[in-house]
């Protein structure tokens, strides 16, 4: 498996909305096993195509890895051609994005999320969650309409964002946030 170069903010790829995947071949499941091995190594718990320079909509991620239990059953899962649905109500918290190193702020969005859309092989696949599953499902859709974490803040963490990014984007790496592997966990909003 190979990893992926992660685009970055500046990027045209990052703001062009994805195209339907059509072809469900080897290129498409060595693409994903690709994109697995970029997320954990990044590390971040969802993956976008675009982030990694493909146009296709499509995103992996697994949201309950643990890097210190190399033995975990748990698979990364894969989502095409998503459509996502919100629930009602919203949560609040810390959001980070791998394509945007450095940079977290809190962010709301709704705090239940269904996406539907279908595997690597074609075939159906729903998956409902809250809290950080609901999270990801957002922001990562939102990568394949070609929006950013930031494009959704408001008030004073949307004049941090601009006078952060003005000042350009730090060269260290990605601060921490619930989209980041952390060994201590937090909720979000915490």
């Amino acid at each position: 498996m190979t990893l992926l170069p992660i685009r970055t903010l500046g990027d045209p790829i990052l703001r062009t909305p994805a195209e339907p995947v059509t072809v469900f071949d080897t290129a498409l499941r060595h693409l994903v096993e690709n994109m697995i091995e970029t997320m954990y190594a990044a590390p971040g718990v969802g993956l976008a195509a675009p982030q990694v320079g493909v146009g296709l909509r499509l995103f992996v991620f697994d949201t309950e890895y643990d890097s210190d239990d190399r033995d975990s059953t748990r698979r990364p899962l894969v989502v095409v051609n998503p459509v996502l649905e919100t629930g009602p109500t919203d949560q609040h918290g810390s959001e980070g994005c791998l394509s945007v190193p450095g940079l977290a702020y809190p962010t709301t969005r709704s705090a239940t999320a269904t996406v539907r859309g279908v595997d690597t092989t074609g075939a159906a696949v729903t998956y409902t969650g809250s809290d950080l599953l609901a999270r990801c499902f957002q922001h990562e859709v939102d990568h394949l309409d070609g929006t950013l974490y930031l494009d959704r803040l408001t008030g004073e963490y949307r004049q941090a964002a601009d006078e952060a990014l003005r000042d350009g984007l730090p060269a260290a790496p990605p601060a921490p946030s619930i989209f980041r592997r952390l060994r201590a966990r937090s909720t979000p909003g915490s």
